[in-house]
């Protein structure tokens, strides 16, 4: 049996001019993988799922815009990533705060979270401020440069650095709370 639009390239140009089984083989082969990256920053699942769907109909409907210079999931995780911006920016606009005592954060060992479960290092992710959160996963779990970051966010290189940082010590301080429980449970 031969495979149907096995080059990527192909598929996608087939896709930009509205072929549905084309479009439907780019969204089966991207959908999971989109998935997790809106769900890093959104919850609930169904609503990261839904924005998740936004975004691809803003793939399919900008896929004429590809020039194929870099990969295209990257190219699809960055409209993801937008997306997800988006709503979080429509919800509750960012706020850049300052709320936590670094000096306190900045004195504790950072130590090692491998035995905590996933999804509880997941929650504590969530539980982040918006404005943190987004800045942690841009930088920490998508690879983004602060000068990325900024210019994504409409802010300076030197908040998202900051931002960074303090997501970092918060997170530090929720996962050594979270540590400490899982040894008391045991």
């Amino acid at each position: 049996m031969i495979q149907l639009y096995t080059n990527e390239k192909k598929l996608i140009e087939k896709a930009a001019h509205g072929d549905r089984k084309a479009q439907r083989r780019l969204y089966d082969k991207h959908a999971g993988k989109m998935l997790s990256v809106c769900r890093q920053y959104i919850s609930p699942l169904e609503t990261a799922e839904e924005i998740m769907l936004n975004g691809f109909f803003k793939v399919f409907s900008k896929l004429e815009s590809f020039q194929h210079e870099g990969s295209f999931e990257g190219w699809v995780r960055r409209i993801m990533i937008r997306e997800c911006l988006n709503a979080l920016r429509i919800k509750d606009p960012f706020k850049w705060s300052s709320e936590i005592d670094e000096e306190r954060l900045e004195d504790q060992d950072e130590e090692e979270c491998d035995d905590l479960p996933l999804d509880q290092i997941q929650q504590c992710i969530d539980g982040l401020p918006d404005g943190y959160k987004s800045v942690f996963i841009m930088f920490a779990i998508d690879g983004l440069k602060h000068r990325e970051i900024a210019m994504m966010l409409d802010i300076s290189e030197s908040t998202s650095k900051t931002q960074f940082r303090k997501a970092r010590l918060l997170l530090q301080e929720q996962l050594m709370i979270l540590k400490k429980k899982h040894y008391e449970a045991q």
